[in-house]
């Protein structure tokens, strides 16, 4: 059934030619049951006036205002040959609701005046025998009634799908908007993540550079510091190399250092200032940490500081006045885990899926990219019992 569905659907004209033909047999029919019971034959003109409704209706759709035409001209011939009505005249309630739906402006109109006049010039052309004026009234409404439904329709459908290309098309802009604003989003926060990354290698680089300078100076009188500095840069320079892997693919093109120098970046060991500077703000921040701390990678630990305080900024512009926050640090064998959760109002759905809209949710687009930088994983949403939690796991990899 669905095969035959589509099959009908991909072949609309003929349809409209089956339909034709069943058309056309009933005006045969139905004229040659008349002209038995009057004694005669089938006109020609009654013939050409049926087969010329019918064609109307089997090229509706390839030629609407084409076929609206040769109605009328088919209608009008009908008055002068003085052919009564006849089933083939259903055509013209066809073509109008075509021209009505998918038609020109101007065929639409000029099918409405002729379709509400066609009522009015039957019942002049054939008067009902012994019926008054107010009964010859009615029956031309009466007749006039199929062809205002059939434009009415046709207009309707028209509408219908008007509304809903609109729709489309406004979903569509939309969306392409919402992409564009990701798009803008993503670029700008990968340049500030190549901005802070360069700065970390950069300041690798100099602690290798000072180390080196040492080495060189106590290789003779004091081997064993020597030996340390060199161990030092060995370490310092494979994680240099890491971070300058992650920065592989990220551009950045027209950023400048303020002042002409680097500026250290945060650490998880700062996070205790970060949380003081809340507290003092009025916002009850719950700070813990788990495991034993150690050093982490520079991106990491840049990576870390970032999360939570975009966390705590975000519970601060959504989390409403009376929202309190807690943060855990946990320290795994192989990676380091934070939970930032707050018990406020919680972020609207649109900051957290599919990155925001109208310029807003940049802030969780930041985050998945910095965990991404380095390889982790991150889990934004709205708690169970009210709320917002961020998670993360920030994975420890070694350098190579």
């Amino acid at each position: 059934m669905q095969r035959l569905y589509d099959f009908l659907r991909r072949h609309p004209t003929g349809v409209d030619c089956f339909w034709a033909v069943v058309l056309f047999g009933m005006a045969l029919v139905g004229g040659t049951t008349n002209q038995e019971a009057t004694g005669g034959r089938l006109p020609v003109p009654f013939l050409a006036v049926s087969l010329v409704l019918c064609l109307v209706i089997a090229l509706r759709r390839r030629m609407p205002e084409k076929m609206l035409v040769l109605a009328v001209v088919a209608g009008v011939a009908q008055l002068f040959l003085d052919l009564p009505p006849m089933p083939a005249d259903f055509g013209m309630l066809v073509i109008l609701y075509t021209v009505a739906a998918t038609g020109a402006r101007w065929a639409s109109r000029f099918g409405l005046v002729g379709g509400l006049c066609a009522g009015l010039l039957a019942q002049l052309r054939w008067p009902a025998e012994g019926e008054g004026p107010v009964n010859s009234v009615a029956v031309a409404v009466f007749q006039t009634v199929p062809f205002a439904l059939a434009w009415v329709l046709g207009d309707s459908l028209r509408t219908r799908r008007a509304y809903f290309a609109q729709l489309e098309e406004r979903a569509a802009r939309l969306e392409k908007e919402r992409e564009a604003q990701a798009k803008v989003a993503v670029a700008a926060e990968r340049a500030r993540i190549a901005r802070e990354l360069h700065d970390v290698v950069a300041h690798n680089v100099s602690v290798m550079v000072v180390q080196a300078d040492g080495a060189a100076y106590v290789l003779d009188a004091a081997p064993d510091q020597a030996k340390k500095a060199l161990e030092t840069i060995s370490s310092t320079g494979r994680q240099a190399l890491a971070e300058m892997r992650r920065l592989l693919g990220v551009l950045r093109t027209g950023e400048h250092q303020e002042g002409g120098e680097y500026v250290p970046q945060p650490d998880v060991e700062q996070l205790d200032e970060l949380i003081e500077q809340c507290r003092s703000s009025g916002l009850p921040v719950d700070y813990r940490i788990e495991g034993t701390p150690r050093p982490l990678p520079s991106g990491v630990e840049l990576t870390a500081y970032r999360i939570v305080q975009e966390a705590l900024t975000n519970t601060r512009k959504h989390g409403g006045p009376d929202a309190g926050a807690s943060v855990r640090l946990v320290y795994f064998d192989d990676g380091l885990g934070l939970l930032v959760e707050d018990d406020g109002k919680g972020a609207p759905h649109e900051l957290y899926e599919e990155g925001g809209v109208d310029g807003q949710g940049h802030g969780l687009i930041g985050m998945r990219e910095r965990v991404g930088m380095v390889g982790g994983t991150l889990d934004a949403g709205p708690r169970p019992g009210g709320g917002f939690r961020i998670s993360a796991l920030l994975p420890l990899k070694p350098a190579h």
